[in-house]
């Protein structure tokens, strides 16, 4: 059974940092494109936006509300992508996951809040 677990999540003022981790079991990660999504406060259960993705040959690519202020990651050595996260604002404010393509089943995510 495939597992995601997603960590480093917080509470930062606008204008921080904050880097998030993914890891997997049941799966050899490095072998999949990997995606960071999230889920804001109050949006319908099943609606997640897609955030940043990496490809298993370490492509990357980027939603317009993020780029240039977030990067995506990956250590193959220790299967696990990275989410950092710079000059956060507000509207970042959601539960964070990953997941593969193929999708499997969506982990528990983390909580980053960005207020002052």
């Amino acid at each position: 059974q495939v597992r995601f677990v997603e960590s480093g999540g917080g509470l930062v003022q606008p204008g921080g940092s904050l880097t998030l981790s993914c890891a997997a079991s049941g799966i050899i990660l490095r072998r999949f494109r990997v995606d960071w999504y999230r889920q804001a406060p109050g949006s319908p259960g099943s609606l997640r936006e897609w955030v940043a993705g990496i490809t298993s040959g370490a492509s990357t690519n980027y939603a317009d509300s993020v780029k240039g202020r977030f990067t995506i990651s990956r250590d193959n050595g220790n299967s696990t992508v990275y989410l950092q996260m710079n000059n956060l604002k507000p509207e970042d404010t959601a539960v964070y996951y990953c997941n593969t393509s193929p999708k499997y089943s969506w982990g528990q995510g983390t909580q980053v809040t960005v207020s002052s």
